[in-house]
């Protein structure tokens, strides 16, 4: 959704046109994935991390066009919502130090940004949910004026046929009806890719689906939206529901929102872009001029411009992607985890999910064999909702019969195991110990962005107003964030 278009109204054949292309686009990829080393190559990781923007009294400053007009960086980019940015990061071959580089590059990437804002009055927050978000902060008057949000908006309102819906419930309870897309950016992510051998794709893709439950957990850091505590990760409900363009009809046959965990264990990478352009209608039909037959038929690498458009603008938490450069390759889009409390943890939970999922990689056809995928998908609430302290249901090698375990349990298993797996790799092992010292650091100490912010909130409850109390956690948090300490070692008094 990153593309720049300049049309914002499309005729029934265009979209017709459109989705035929799409079917044909998925036949040269069928045809891609049988060429001999096709995916091969080195394996590399990319990361996007997204911010809020604040002014000086800690509430949204809708000013990202301003701030990305002065700082002309290409790596910047717009998001839904004026306050809200996106960084995307240099991708690093999976050897050597990757996430201290990406770490480095993030942190300098803020420090550059942030001198762009102070004159115009902002600063750059990553964090999941910005806990001074109000509902006034959101409508039609807070996207951003990009002919792309005007019409993913219209699209999905017009499939909907009715508002959307957005009722959570942890602590608190809230019950919201929007007209228009803006809520779905109240959330802001970390979002790693993580490029694997093409012929195992489905491997990997189920490993990391196994394992983000536990990766989701330990990274928690939305624990509230309008002054409401809600879930750990909320989110992950918030963004489901912000864009759900399911009609009533299309709910009555379980029809799966646009947003969505999966709908099965993946057999292969094909069927997640096949399932995408059968499940879910066109948004953006803009066509390019390609045939990717003929392309394919000269030996090279089609685009498939108009299949990677369209799944584009599906969002399941874990997403393939097809990249046409250096040969074609396929990666694993990552989209469940937070953005922040720190750049640090931020890289400590990319290189713990991937170490977890190799962790399962050569089990992975018992595991899920044994482990039905709605399990799986249960044990993604599960831990979006209550975080560390949740139950899942956990596959063993050698189990006899499923049974509930507490994550925090798995975790540290896992966590071990990890580490093990990582130290096979070619990641320097100063950083292997470095980045799983800070997950370890969360599991000792059950604390997460999400729990910390939780209690520093309670505390300030005791003598503030609501407003007055999520207002100094934040500003808490800020100072925090930009000693960039990993938040397990955060103070607990405020």
């Amino acid at each position: 959704m990153g593309l720049s278009i300049k049309k914002s109204e499309f005729t029934e054949e265009e979209f017709e046109q459109f989705s035929a292309k799409v079917r044909t686009d998925l036949t040269a990829l069928s045809c891609l994935l049988e060429r001999p080393g096709f995916g091969e190559g080195e394996s590399s990781i990319g990361a996007e991390v997204e911010f809020y923007i604040v002014n000086s009294d800690l509430h949204v400053q809708p000013i990202n066009t301003e701030i990305a007009a002065s700082v002309q960086d290409p790596q910047l980019t717009l998001e839904l919502n004026r306050f809200n940015l996106e960084y995307n990061l240099s991708p690093q071959a999976f050897k050597g130090t990757p996430f201290t580089k990406t770490e480095q590059e993030l942190l300098a990437a803020i420090q550059r940004i942030d001198e762009h804002a102070a004159p115009l009055g902002g600063k750059l927050v990553p964090i999941g949910i910005l806990p001074t978000l109000r509902p006034s902060d959101t409508g039609p008057d807070a996207m951003t004026d990009e002919p792309r949000y005007h019409v993913l908006s219209k699209a999905l309102v017009k499939q909907r046929g009715e508002p959307f819906s957005i009722h959570i419930r942890g602590e608190d309870a809230i019950n919201v009806t929007t007209d228009d897309v803006t809520m779905e950016g109240a959330n802001t992510s970390f979002q790693l890719h993580w490029r694997v051998p093409a012929h195992r794709f489905a491997d990997y893709f189920n490993a990391v689906q196994l394992v983000t439950p536990i990766a989701l957990a330990l990274a928690c850091n939305s624990p509230s939206l309008f002054g409401h505590g809600l879930w750990d990760e909320t989110r992950i409900a918030l963004f489901k529901q912000s864009i759900d363009s399911r009609s009533s009809s299309f709910k009555s046959w379980r029809h799966p929102p646009r947003v969505y965990f999966g709908s099965g264990w993946a057999r292969s990478a094909w069927e997640l872009f096949a399932a995408s352009a059968s499940l879910y209608p066109p948004i953006i039909p803009l066509m390019s001029e390609e045939d990717p037959m003929a392309v394919l038929a000269r030996g090279e690498v089609p685009k498939l411009a108009e299949l990677r458009l369209h799944h584009g603008t599906t969002w399941p938490w874990n997403r393939a992607i097809f990249d046409p450069s250096e040969g074609g390759h396929l990666r694993i889009e990552l989209r469940f985890m937070p953005a922040g409390p720190t750049p640090v943890d931020m890289c400590a939970n990319g290189l713990f999910v991937i170490g977890a999922a190799l962790a399962v990689l050569e089990d992975i056809h018992h595991l899920t064999s044994i482990l039905p995928f709605n399990y799986a998908e249960h044990n993604f609430y599960r831990a979006a909702k209550y975080g560390l302290d949740a139950d899942i249901v956990w596959p063993h090698k050698d189990q006899v019969q499923l049974q509930a375990s507490p994550l925090l349990t798995v975790a540290r298993e896992l966590l071990s195991r990890a580490r093990e797996e990582l130290k096979k790799t070619a990641v320097d092992e100063t950083e292997i110990t470095l980045l799983l010292g800070i997950i370890e650091g969360r599991v000792v100490n059950a604390m997460t962005g999400a729990q910390w912010q939780r209690h520093i909130t309670d505390s300030f409850l005791k003598t503030l107003s609501p407003d007055e109390a999520f207002r100094s956690m934040l500003s808490l948090y800020m100072t925090n964030q930009n000693k960039n300490t990993p938040v397990h070692e955060w103070s607990l008094s405020p």
